[in-house]
């Protein structure tokens, strides 16, 4: 190898490092939000964070643009006077949230119903049997809440990965986990709530199986329109976080 490739060679091995770095920083910090380790509200210091997770800032600040461009994270000022904190639960912004990923997973849906007939029946199938564990989770004497929201997020899945593409599986990917923040926080109050989705679950289940593509994302939609309405009784109850 010559020392020019070898030059190449070690400039993209450092480039990919740094990578690396800042995807492994990134994926820490969404996770840390959106299971309420950082609270919402929570300002955000570079300094911390990097000593937090153990490493420099340069990771840091490339995976806190990204979260900022992703709607967990707000700038407060501009400049270097801005100042960064973890995106607030609020009434407004789960209902649009939820509105996004309900025509995301509709047109999913819909795209699960046109497949062929042996694809269809091995997805229903699939979604039947979640959707019964489910149904056994919610109606146990002690529901465990968080196995229901890992059963209806299961679920979800399922049918997206069945009829997604790769553009609308990235799409799904970039604002799906934003919603979990909202069900993680006030999942013990929707709890006895979530029990209806699994009546508008079968519904999806059956026009999958069916084939009928319109049916499929109108069960979607309204499985997510209902959803949001629960979430809001939830969140004018129980209050909205990170506001102050």
């Amino acid at each position: 190898m010559s020392a020019k490739s070898k030059t190449v060679r070690i400039g993209h091995d450092r480039a990919a490092s740094r990578n690396d770095r800042v995807t492994q920083t990134y994926r820490q910090l969404r996770d840390l939000i959106i299971w309420g380790r950082l609270a919402p509200g929570t300002r955000i210091i570079e300094t911390d964070v990097a000593a937090r997770l153990g490493v420099s800032r340069t990771p840091v600040r490339s995976a806190l643009q990204r979260l900022q461009q992703e709607g967990y994270i707000l700038a407060a000022g501009s400049g270097q006077q801005s100042r960064l904190s973890v995106a607030p639960l609020t009434r407004n912004d789960a209902r649009e949230l939820l509105a996004i990923v309900a025509e995301i997973e509709a047109l999913a849906a819909r795209w699960a119903a046109h497949r062929a007939q042996q694809e269809r029946t091995r997805t229903a199938t699939e979604l039947r049997t979640i959707n019964a564990e489910l149904n056994e989770a919610i109606i146990a004497p002690r529901p465990d809440p968080f196995r229901v929201f890992d059963l209806d997020q299961t679920f979800h899945r399922c049918f997206v990965q069945a009829g997604a593409g790769p553009r609308l599986l990235a799409l799904h990917r970039a604002v799906k986990p934003q919603t979990e923040r909202y069900i993680r926080i006030y999942i013990s109050a929707l709890v006895d709530e979530i029990r209806a989705s699994v009546g508008e679950h079968e519904a999806a289940v059956r026009a999958i199986e069916s084939g009928d593509a319109e049916a499929a994302g109108q069960a979607v939609l309204t499985n997510w329109r209902n959803a949001a309405d629960r979430l809001a009784v939830v969140i004018d109850r129980l209050g909205e976080r990170g506001t102050w």
